[in-house]
């Protein structure tokens, strides 16, 4: 795994399970490894939607389907 790969999941775990704890710096070591802002802005987008479908799923009462 690369150094950009690792970075973009660390800022995607922390972003899921702590996003209280999300700092400027966190998107500025993004910057450093070489994430564009819109790179950024795009994982930050997909990380979040996930987050929140599984939200209204789980609030809901959805249940996974059998395949």
């Amino acid at each position: 795994m690369s150094a950009k790969q690792k970075a973009m999941l660390d800022y995607s775990y922390k972003l899921t399970l702590f996003p209280w704890d999300m700092k400027k710096k966190d998107v500025e070591n993004m910057q450093a490894i070489g994430f564009s802002d819109r790179e950024i802005l795009d994982i930050n987008q997909v990380v979040s939607y996930y987050a929140y479908v599984n939200r209204i799923a789980d609030g809901l009462g959805v249940e996974l389907e059998e395949n």
